[in-house]
């Protein structure tokens, strides 16, 4: 068998159901009638002469053989996926589409109002935002620039620190109406606290910045920061967010000039892919925004939300 005599068409088929579980899934993913996704596994199966998939309750079920081509397929996606934004038309014309990676937090709360100049000052550009915590490899092309709080190690990959997350703990207006303002770290004791669940990496990194998780009573624990950031909006408990968050929700700083540390956010793209005109244009646009975004730093926290806070408070 030679591997030219495989198509990718079929490959694709083999990669969607693989995802998706079942023929119809694969069929609705690439945009094609079930029986279609059906004869493009049977001929993948015809070609390399295995069972690919066995049938199950639950759907198709892969074979050994399948399990160990996910991963060249997978490659092969990856690829095909980044040779389409590179040599689309718009590309050629200094437009195009850029990939973008983050992490849940600063792809949510962080960079969709950064994205909007951008795109009305470059409207030849267009983006895919892939939010996840998993941290797409940039030397594999499965995104082209990611924005992270950590410094990306991968080889061949330009970085550029942009600034830092400033992080404290903060609380709803009506939370601190309720229940006062705490005037050392002890208070804590006695007030509803949120905090991570079973993310150890958060739970030790904010212990070496002192807060007290030992005799704190945490009225909800969660490790998705998101979550966090909810029921924090929503005056459940006192609980950690950035600054400039912060300020755009109106929180309140809680023990500012106690508890407090930085987390620097980095902005990072192959060095090759780099020289092509969209992403270079999207990089720099995108750093100097979130240079910008994150040079709103206070010296002290409690300044900006003081004459605010004591409106809400005493609303």
């Amino acid at each position: 068998m030679s591997p030219l005599t495989l198509n990718w068409e079929n490959q694709r088929a083999f990669l969607a159901v693989l995802r998706t579980g079942s023929l119809s899934g694969a069929a609705r993913v690439l945009g094609i009638t079930q029986a279609t996704a059906r004869r493009r596994i049977e001929l993948l199966e015809g070609q390399v002469g295995v069972n690919l998939f066995t049938r199950s309750p639950a759907g198709l079920v892969p074979t050994e053989t399948a399990r160990e081509l996910v991963a060249h397929v997978e490659s092969m996606a990856l690829s095909a996926e980044a040779f389409n934004r590179a040599a689309s038309a718009e590309a050629l014309n200094g437009g195009g589409t850029v990939r973008i990676t983050s992490s849940d937090l600063l792809g949510i709360e962080v960079l969709p109002p950064l994205l909007q100049p951008i795109g009305l000052a470059h409207p030849k550009l267009t983006f895919e935002l892939s939010v996840s915590n998993r941290l797409e490899a940039l030397a594999q092309q499965e995104a082209d620039i990611a924005v992270r709080t950590q410094r990306p190690t991968e080889s061949d990959v330009i970085t550029r620190r942009v600034g830092a997350l400033q992080i404290g703990l903060y609380a709803a207006p009506e939370l601190i109406a309720r229940y006062g303002m705490p005037t050392c770290v002890h208070d804590l004791a006695r007030l509803p606290m949120i905090g991570p669940d079973r993310n150890l990496a958060d739970i030790q990194t904010l212990s070496a910045q002192g807060f007290p998780f030992e005799q704190q009573r945490f009225q909800l624990r969660s490790d998705n920061h998101l979550a966090q950031q909810a029921v924090l909006r929503a005056g459940i408990g006192i609980g950690v967010c950035a600054s400039q968050i912060a300020m755009r929700d109106r929180l309140i700083p809680v023990l500012p000039e106690a508890l407090g540390f930085d987390v620097d956010v980095w902005i990072a793209a192959h060095r090759d892919l780099r020289r092509l005109p969209r992403i270079r244009q999207a990089f720099d646009a995108l750093a100097m925004a979130l240079e910008t975004y994150l040079a709103k730093r206070v010296s002290s926290p409690a300044a900006p939300f003081s004459d605010a806070s004591k409106k809400l408070i005493n609303a």
